[in-house]
């Protein structure tokens, strides 16, 4: 068997660390880039909504968005119909930092398709929203406390 989820982890390791070192200069710690962009993108979005973007279990999603609210980064509104509901949005300090965050993330982008034609680049892109799409399901289930099918 190809073990593609290894070279997959390492490369997403790499990435993390480089970002975590690029963002804190702009005062964002580990991994907050990635909620402030899904909300920049998405505003109003609720944090289920967001669990679901960006793959991770709510308590996480609780916890790094209370701590990016501190941060002043985003905050959370009422909605209108249902006050139960926080709907998500970017502040104006969250807003400033989305250009660079775009920018790093080109960046990193264009490093990791060097050497790749525009067709290489698109097969692998391709493959892996094919990849991505076959673990929805698996994480879906588990998320929800089933149990994996071995």
């Amino acid at each position: 068997m190809i073990d593609i989820l290894r070279e997959i982890g390492m490369i997403d390791r790499a990435l993390d660390s480089i970002a975590n070192i690029e963002f804190k200069q702009v005062d964002l710690a580990r991994g907050q880039y990635l909620y402030v962009v899904r909300i920049y993108e998405h505003p109003g979005i609720i944090s289920e909504q967001l669990s679901n973007l960006i793959k991770v279990d709510r308590t996480t999603i609780a916890r790094a968005v209370k701590k990016l609210e501190k941060n002043g980064f985003i905050e959370r509104k009422n909605d209108p119909e249902n006050k139960k509901i926080k709907r998500l949005y970017v502040t104006e300090k969250g807003k400033s930092i989305y250009p660079f965050i775009i920018r790093e993330n080109r960046y990193s982008n264009n490093e990791a398709l060097k050497g790749f034609s525009a067709e290489e680049a698109q097969q692998v892109h391709d493959y892996l929203v094919r990849i991505r799409q076959n673990i929805d399901g698996d994480w879906e289930t588990v998320k929800r406390g089933g149990k994996r099918q071995y």
